[in-house]
């Protein structure tokens, strides 16, 4: 009975984990795939990721790339930003305004993106501002932000507002207070805010569909009409290698947690 009380929880966790990472482990094997747009191994082969910006589809495939990129590191970096500055003001409110501001934030946080996306579609429309890159980036700033708030709030939380107040008494102005003191402090809540907004602009598609007119394609567009086609290996490959960078960031981030919480101890 309680061999089976131990095994009853494993299996499930594996189950879970089978179910969250096996559709990964497909993606990763069939980027290899030496059979172009199947489901039938046919053999090791590299060169879906040497041809991967070859060809027409490929140059089309790396110009969405860098336009991807560009908008999520926008994006990200000036929601981070807003996220800092807006949790160092909730940070001194009292308990009942800052209660009733981070419930307003949770509410894009559940809201479906397809809402948001026409909502900001209606809201360009109304201002007259031509759909483009600008809308693109404003829309998905306003988007990443709550999740930035999400991911810093805690970090200040768990600040001593004794120290800022000590830096001050020691003849720190605010300003210096706040790049020597304070951000060191919430600094991981800021890498994580960053990885996260980073990560969910690279990958939206619904918000950037209704925000963008056809001369720009951000990735996940450009991989949604290319999946109309039929299965594309250079997809699997691209994939694999957003996967793996945002693996190693995710990794790096923890290791430089850890030794951050390793000196303190010391």
């Amino acid at each position: 009975m309680r061999m089976l009380k131990r095994l009853v929880p494993n299996i499930y966790i594996g189950l879970i984990l089978l179910f969250l990472y096996l559709p990964i482990a497909i993606l990763i094997v069939y980027s290899f795939n030496s059979v172009p747009k199947s489901f039938i191994w046919g053999g090791f082969t590299i060169r879906n990721y040497t041809n991967l910006f070859s060809g027409s589809d490929g140059g089309e495939l790396l110009e969405a790339l860098l336009t991807t990129l560009k908008i999520a590191s926008v994006a990200a970096v000036v929601s981070t930003v807003f996220g800092v500055v807006s949790c160092l003001g909730i940070a001194y409110l009292n308990k009942k305004m800052q209660t009733a501001i981070m419930s307003l934030t949770y509410i894009p946080n559940v809201m479906p993106e397809l809402v948001i996306g026409i909502a900001f579609m209606l809201l360009f429309s109304f201002l007259g501002v031509q759909k483009g890159q600008f809308t693109l980036i404003c829309a998905h700033i306003a988007f990443c932000v709550p999740f930035a708030i999400l991911s810093i709030n805690p970090k200040i939380k768990q600040l001593d507002k004794n120290l800022s107040e000590a830096a001050m008494d020691l003849g720190a102005t605010q300003w210096q207070t706040l790049r020597l003191v304070i951000i060191p402090e919430i600094m991981p809540g800021i890498l994580s805010a960053l990885m996260l907004t980073f990560t969910m602009s690279v990958d939206d598609y619904l918000i950037s569909n209704f925000n963008v007119d056809s001369s720009t394609q951000t990735l996940p567009m450009k991989i949604y009409s290319m999946a109309k086609f039929g299965v594309n290996p250079k997809m699997n490959a691209l994939t694999t290698i957003l996967f793996a960078a945002v693996l190693i960031l995710l990794i790096l981030s923890n290791l430089s947690s850890f030794k951050k919480e390793g000196v303190k101890k010391k």
